[in-house]
């Protein structure tokens, strides 16, 4: 009598971010997930366009967490603001903040959101980058002032939370990845994970029908 083969246990993943907002977005794809921070001086090298570095440092936070669980699929991902090709990263400060949207009010700016996925056991690794065009209204410093008080963006690059009141400071968002300006593409990052052999689809389908045989 022939014996169905058992389904292989899926690797586990691992979001290379402790960022909140990837974590959220993630779980949207109904996956298992650990999360660990990477360790990973994120300092642009000189002349490095902020395309190149939401690029390298995607990757580069992949690397570092998947050398530590080399069995595991992991996924890394960086966003970086792009203002007439100069980098935007997060503010930090208030002062900062304020600053940073003086200077994109008015103004198209994209932003450069890196994703990688890496297995170091499979010698799996794969990136994308998904940009995206924000367009800022015309903001006064009243207007500023009172979103900065009112949201406290300050881990966010560029100073604004499109998912929530910094919507308002907008005129227009072009992209084909709607989640990547939050920071993290999902279209792109379902693709790299099933291209690593991790379908969210086939993983939740195992999962309702009874769980992974052992």
């Amino acid at each position: 009598m022939h014996t169905p083969s058992a389904t292989p246990a899926p690797r586990p993943l691992i979001l290379a971010s402790t960022s909140r907002y990837r974590r959220e977005l993630l779980e949207r794809l109904r996956l298992p997930f650990a999360v660990q921070s990477p360790e990973v001086d994120e300092t642009p090298l000189p002349g490095e366009a902020p395309a190149a570095l939401a690029a390298r440092l995607s990757l580069a936070k992949a690397h570092a967490v998947a050398r530590l669980h080399p069995e595991a699929i992991v996924i890394g991902s960086d966003q970086v603001a792009d203002l007439n090709g100069r980098p935007i990263g997060k503010p930090g400060s208030h002062e900062r903040a304020v600053e940073q949207l003086r200077r994109m009010s008015g103004h198209s700016i994209i932003f450069q959101t890196g994703v990688a996925v890496v297995c170091e056991a499979s010698s799996f690794a794969q990136q994308d980058l998904a940009p995206v065009r924000v367009r800022f209204r015309e903001l006064s410093d009243t207007e500023i002032e009172t979103y900065l008080r009112a949201e406290q963006p300050y881990d966010c690059a560029g100073s604004a939370k499109s998912e929530g009141l910094g919507i308002s400071l907008l005129s227009a968002i072009e992209s084909d990845d709607p989640t990547a300006l939050i920071g993290l593409p999902l279209i792109r990052t379902s693709a790299l994970l099933r291209a690593a052999g991790l379908d969210p689809l086939q993983a939740l389908a195992i999962s309702l029908a009874g769980g992974v045989s052992q």
